[in-house]
This record gives C-alpha cells, sequence and structure tokens, in this order.
C-alpha cells in the first residue's frame, strides 16, 4: 500500500480553495448536478473551483456586462475548455473533431495556448458535456488541463531531428500519464462512466501521488531540445532540458522554480527563473518528476495562494534544502548537470526536411487564433488540409502550428492547399511580429485588467514604422503582452514586454535575453500608447546606431543603460534606468 501522506504543519487558516478541494470528494463536488440546472447558465462558486481541474474555466463577455446589467439579465456565462495535448501534437481527426465543435457550439475559433494546447470559447454549459464526449471518441480529454495539478506537458516542436524529437515526444506524453490525477471523477460526469468509489475513505486509493487536497496552486512541466529553447524551460516549475551524446538521448538536466506570475504593487510575488540543479537518466524521469511535485504538495504553502507556487516553496526554504530532500525521496543523487546551449526561443517558420526523409511547414498564426480573417481563410484552409494529412499537427509554444510528418509524396498536395488559402509562414511580416506572444485577455478572462490578443498586432504595427525607419524590419526582437501579471503570454521573459496595469494602461519592460535565460526587468510603470512609442522611438533609433555585431535588443538595453540586468526573480520590478542621452 502507498505510504500514507502527511502533511507539514502550516500555521493560520487554509487558503479558501484548500476547502473546496476537501469537500469535493476527489474532485465530483456538486457539478454532475449544477451542470444540468436549466436555472442558470453558472455553476456554484465551489464548483467554478472544481471544474477547473476538469480543464474548463466558467467566464462571462466582459464586453456584454453593462448592457445585460442594464437589463437586468445574468451576465453572458460561457466556459472555456482547454484540452491536454501533451508535446501539443494533434492527429488530423482530432483537429477535425475540435474544428466543428467551435463552430457548432464555441464562438467560431480555436485558439491555440502558450502551452501547446486546444482552447476552445463561448461554450453554453448545457453544450460543455456534449463537446467532453466528442473529444473522447478521438481519444482527448481534458484531465488535468486546468487546476492545482501538473497541467500540460510541454516539449519541444524541432522534428527535423526526428528520431530524438520522437524519442523526447514521447517522454513528454509519459510524464503527464504519470502525472495525471487518478480519480474517475472526469470519466463519471462527462462521460457516465461507473462511479468507482462511493465514498472513499482512504485517500491513497484514489490519489497515490496528489492526496485528497491535490497541489497548492498549478504546476507546469516543460522539455526542451537545446539550442532551441521554444518551451521557454526556465520559465516552467519542472524544466527537462534533454542531453543528448553520441546521437542518443541519455537523460536530462533538471531545472526546478520557474514561474511568471505575480501581483502588481506586492514584492512579495515575482517571475522567477527556474535554477537547474543536475542531471538525471532518462530512466529515472518519471520518478524524478514525480518526487518534485510531491515535495511541492507537502511544503507548499496552502495558507496564502499568492505565494503558493513552488518557486515560492524552494525559495523558502533554499535551494540546498531542496536538494537534499530530493536526493532522500529518489533515494539516489542527482548528477552533475552536464553541458548544454540555448540559442533562441522562437519558431523556425516555412518548410523543414526530418532526417526520416519527411517534410514538416510551420505557419506563422498571430497570437494563436484560429479563425477565417477577411482574406485569409486560416481556419477553412487548414480544416482542408486535415482532411488529407495523414501526418501529425503540432501546436508550438509561440502558439504557432506545424503541419508535421508529411511524405514526400504528399508534399506537393499540402503545398497547394497552402497556396490555395494564403496559408503564410509569415516571411512577409516583420520579425517582431513573427517574435510576438499575446494572452487571450479581454473579453473572456475574468483576470485581464487591459487588453493583449486584441491590441498587440495594431501596436506592432506602430512600432514596425519605428523598425523600418532605422532599418531594423528583419531584425529579431522578442515582444510579449499579458492583460494581467498572471504571466500567461511569459512577458517576463521577452525583450520587449507589457504586463496590463489597467484600461489602456501598461507596465513596459525590458532587457530579458533572446534565449530565454535571463528576466527582463520594469522600465516605465502604467504608461499608455503614445509613451510607448515614444520611449521606443528613442531606444529604437539607438540600438540601431549603436548595437555591437550579433547583439540583440535585450542585451543592447542593458549596456546602453536603460536598465540594469535582472539576475533573479526578486528585483524584477526595481526600475533602474539610467539616463544615455
Amino acid at each position: 500500500m502507498t505510504k500514507k501522506i502527511v502533511l507539514p504543519p502550516q500555521e493560520g487558516t487554509p487558503a479558501v480553495n484548500e476547502g473546496i478541494k476537501k469537500r469535493s470528494n476527489y474532485l465530483r463536488g456538486t457539478l454532475a448536478e449544477g451542470i444540468k440546472d436549466p436555472i442558470s447558465g453558472a455553476i456554484s462558486a465551489d464548483d467554478q473551483n472544481i471544474i477547473k481541474f476538469h480543464g474548463s474555466y466558467m467566464q462571462d463577455n466582459r464586453d456584454e456586462r453593462e448592457d445585460r446589467e442594464r437589463k437586468k439579465l445574468e451576465p453572458s456565462y460561457q466556459f472555456m475548455i482547454r484540452v491536454r495535448t501533451p508535446g501539443g501534437a494533434a492527429t488530423s481527426e482530432q483537429w477535425l473533431m475540435m474544428d466543428e465543435m467551435s463552430n457548432k457550439y464555441g464562438n467560431g475559433t480555436l485558439k491555440i495556448t502558450t502551452r501547446q494546447a486546444f482552447q476552445l470559447h463561448g461554450l453554453l454549459k448545457f453544450n460543455v458535456k456534449t463537446y467532453m464526449q466528442e473529444m473522447d471518441r478521438v481519444l482527448l480529454d481534458s484531465i488535468a488541463a486546468c487546476g492545482d495539478v501538473n497541467r500540460n506537458v510541454m516539449c519541444n516542436v524541432i522534428p527535423t531531428k526526428s528520431a530524438i524529437h520522437e524519442e523526447v515526444y514521447n517522454w513528454s506524453v509519459k510524464v503527464s500519464e504519470h502525472l495525471l490525477p487518478k480519480t474517475t471523477a472526469y470519466h463519471e460526469i462527462w462521460l457516465d462512466g461507473e462511479k468507482v468509489i462511493e465514498s472513499p475513505k482512504v485517500e491513497e486509493e484514489v490519489e497515490p501521488i496528489y492526496g485528497e487536497l491535490y497541489l497548492p496552486r498549478k504546476f507546469k512541466i516543460g522539455i526542451a531540445i537545446p539550442p532551441s529553447n521554444d518551451t521557454d524551460i526556465y520559465s516552467q516549475d519542472i524544466g527537462m532540458i534533454a542531453i543528448i551524446e553520441n546521437d542518443e538521448l541519455v537523460g536530462f538536466n533538471i531545472s526546478v522554480g520557474g514561474g511568471m506570475g505575480m501581483t502588481h504593487g506586492d514584492d512579495e510575488t515575482y517571475p522567477q527563473l527556474g535554477h537547474v540543479i543536475g542531471f538525471v537518466p532518462k530512466e529515472q524521469i518519471l520518478l524524478t518528476a514525480e518526487k518534485i511535485l510531491t515535495i511541492q504538495r507537502d511544503f507548499g504553502n496552502r495558507i496564502e495562494r499568492k505565494n503558493a507556487r513552488f518557486k515560492y516553496t524552494i525559495d523558502r526554504y533554499g535551494l540546498d534544502w531542496f536538494k537534499e530532500e530530493l536526493n532522500t525521496r529518489l533515494g539516489f543523487e542527482v548528477e552533475e548537470a552536464r553541458d548544454f546551449e540555448f540559442k533562441r526561443t522562437g519558431d523556425e517558420y516555412g518548410w523543414v526536411k526530418g532526417e526520416n526523409g519527411n517534410w514538416h511547414f510551420t505557419l506563422f498564426i498571430q497570437n494563436g487564433r484560429v479563425k477565417d480573417f477577411e482574406d485569409y481563410p486560416l481556419m477553412t484552409g487548414l480544416r482542408e488540409i486535415a482532411k488529407v494529412h495523414d501526418g501529425r499537427f503540432f501546436m508550438t509554444p509561440n502558439q504557432n502550428l506545424i503541419i508535421a510528418d508529411i511524405k514526400p509524396s504528399s508534399k506537393r498536395k499540402i503545398q497547394a492547399l497552402i497556396t490555395k488559402y494564403k496559408l503564410t509562414d509569415g516571411k512577409h511580416y516583420s520579425a517582431l511580429r513573427r517574435n510576438s506572444i499575446a494572452c487571450v485577455s479581454l473579453p473572456t478572462c475574468g483576470l485581464a485588467m487591459a487588453e493583449a490578443e486584441r491590441y498587440l498586432p495594431s501596436l506592432i504595427t506602430k512600432i514596425e514604422n519605428l523598425l523600418e525607419e532605422n532599418g531594423l524590419r528583419d531584425e529579431e526582437i522578442s515582444i510579449r503582452m499579458s492583460g494581467c501579471p498572471n504571466g500567461c503570454s511569459r512577458a517576463a521573459i521577452a525583450e520587449i514586454g507589457f504586463i496590463g496595469k489597467g484600461p489602456g494602461k501598461y507596465n513596459m519592460y525590458l532587457g530579458a535575453a533572446f534565449n530565454g535565460s535571463r528576466l527582463n526587468k520594469i522600465y516605465r510603470e502604467s504608461i499608455d500608447e503614445e509613451t510607448i512609442l515614444a520611449e521606443l522611438g528613442k531606444i529604437i533609433p539607438h540600438f540601431a546606431k549603436e548595437r555591437e555585431e550579433g547583439e540583440h535588443f535585450g542585451d543592447f538595453v542593458i549596456r546602453a543603460g536603460y536598465v540594469a540586468a535582472t539576475t533573479d526573480g526578486t528585483n524584477f520590478h526595481v526600475k533602474e534606468t539610467i539616463s544615455t542621452q
């Protein structure tokens, strides 16, 4: 029998969410009843927390709030569902199902998330169960896509290294499956499965890894294959850096304690990059991931949720303590880290040929939004490709899409469809736009303070004018925008980052490393578009004139004194600008 989980005592009253989880009967709550209730389009407050573990958030259309309130109508409640797709992989059948459901029950669009997952917006409560069953039909699910558990496991997308990539991708699937909650609540509620345990009495029978309280907060894992850091490995709670020796995957360097979220005005919260603690052979990676997760389960802050992420647990107890605790739980010592080097975080677009002879085409999809735009039938084109494509699709961490595993005999057919529907690798866009990420933000995200997805493209258009004037159209600069400080777009590791502060107002950050190895730092606080363009109107010409050969924008603004280098998350908020005029 699994050893009974005994949590260390913590002083204070547990966070409200802890009581909700404890009362939920292993993530059941009253979801089965609430989802059928015809009185309202909403579900209870407790169930709004529990449904996250099933991969869904209850939201409302904030664009309609005032009008509906004036008409004395309840808010325009709708559900977002995030699909669990380890490594971002989907079959053509799965793509077509998502396309169909988005148009039948959703808002007519698909969202590719920064964690390589499908996201469907706009479902009414009464359609959620039907959608869950349609997902199951094509072997997809949304188990643990949200909630206080390990979420979608990310994986590097460089299928040119065919054999290595496939092996590493398979590890992302194994890690995801290994760390899934074991409760049968998902199958009971959504798939009409038999209720296996009426009243659980022994918690390890249901959740041998998580226990009845699951984790204190969400938990994220990603895998990267150097030199590409497209998964932003240091932003993960656990980062696994593939080590290749003599063309063989031997294991992974392990990074721990990354995380992008914070709270405005609270210096006890901060983004932080992970710490590389050593190397483990690939055969030990599942055990290592599990034991790291259990340390956070046992020692994470269950009193104050804003300090409950794994990064704060490590900061509170210390990295040396963590290493010792991990080695004890593993029963062996983590080895010294192996050498590696990251060069970039973005995607490489267009056609590439894999070692196995198959072809792959990477599409640029601005902010991951798949729909038919005016004069750009993106959704229709991908639908037609999925009807004839016998390979896979890979959603990238940068919200783009790879049409993967195209046999040489099928390349001409796929290219013809790409041409017919004007699908693009983005070469006609600036390098800045091709290196941009925005979160969803308004109108559906309840945390959003400012626009992101709906605003960043137009802001980039104005910044592009500055780049054009200074001969920098093809200069790769990462730019990211989040509507709130929760960090879904990983704006804290963009060379130019914007985090929403209020309607039309953003904190502006500069100085991250292009390869994702350094956080940026606040440069200007709560500024509008006019001020953003005025500031960049000074910095961009300076960069064009005085940068050194091969110097990235994030490195230049530090050398030129616009911001000081950020060495860790604790000085992320500090504004240290130096006049260079």
